[in-house]
């Protein structure tokens, strides 16, 4: 018969459980954007993002929930497809809300929290190897946005998405959520140094496009009527945007065109518009 993961279900009661440390004070971003890398964890909040993180071959170091989520889980591990040898048992931490409250600092209501291992890194070559569209994330210090930017990227078939060193963790709570896990099915990486990795892209075949308010800039309109056999999307930080240094390494200056009296969009909404123009098939 087909092995699934066996469920070792511990009910805890007291908030200071030493063995609840991965849970405690999630909305703590400070915090958590260096304990979780450093420990190698990050944290799957969701019943739909659990899921996905477990079907993409993510390993758990535990989960967290109430009890009467318990069903979902098992069901969701039963649907599971089985690996080769003996699955290793999940360990299932088993609380009533208020004590989860008490561990993570919010109302713990969408279905799991789950302390996942973090997959290593590829290599950025080996991302580039037959990708032809790719999008990097310049310094995006705001999850949420590189959350929705990597929803778009699964969305509208992106093949990888490069992150630079100061951005954002795409693997951080607010970010995994925002994704509805689709961080999960995009590949990517961290390029660094940056914005020397211009020059690894160019070595790759690929044409780098800044998205950016240029006086020399093309249209997106004029970048797709004529597009690059292998196109890599540059998007910054709201605000001030691309770093000078990188607009100048790239290739091409592209801007999307506003009407209205508006010049620019959030960088979640651009990276949307851009990978839909820019589609592949």
């Amino acid at each position: 018969m087909p092995l699934v993961p066996r469920l070792d279900l511990q009910t805890v009661t007291d908030p200071a459980d030493d063995r609840l440390a991965d849970y405690v004070s999630l909305t703590d971003v400070a915090l958590r954007s260096k304990h979780e890398p450093a420990k190698g964890l990050y944290i799957a909040e969701s019943s739909t993002v659990l899921e996905r993180a477990l079907r993409a071959g993510h390993r758990p170091r535990s989960v967290l929930l109430a009890p009467r989520w318990v069903p979902d889980l098992e069901r969701m591990v039963a649907s599971l497809p089985s690996g080769d040898g003996e699955p290793e048992a999940i360990t299932v931490f088993v609380a009533d809300e208020p004590v989860l409250e008490a561990i993570t600092g919010f109302h713990v209501h969408r279905g799991a929290l789950a302390a996942m291992h973090r997959p290593p890194l590829p290599a950025v070559a080996d991302l580039l190897a037959g990708a032809r569209r790719v999008a990097v994330l310049e310094d995006i210090v705001d999850h949420t946005n590189v959350g929705a930017a990597f929803r778009s990227a699964a969305a509208l078939g992106v093949d990888a998405v490069l992150v630079t060193p100061r951005c954002a963790d795409p693997l951080y709570r607010r970010s995994v959520r925002v994704s509805m896990g689709t961080v999960f099915q995009v590949p990517w990486t961290r390029i660094d140094p940056w914005p020397d990795g211009v020059a690894t892209l160019r070595e790759a075949g690929f044409v780098s496009a800044a998205l950016a308010l240029s006086d020399d800039a093309i249209t997106l309109d004029e970048l797709v009527a004529d597009p690059p056999e292998c196109l890599a999307m540059v998007l910054g930080a709201e605000g001030h945007g691309l770093k000078p240094t990188t607009v100048a390494a790239c290739d091409l200056v592209v801007r999307i065109p506003m009407s209205g009296g508006v010049d620019s969009l959030n960088v979640a909404a651009a990276a949307a518009v851009a990978f839909w123009a820019t589609r592949v098939g």
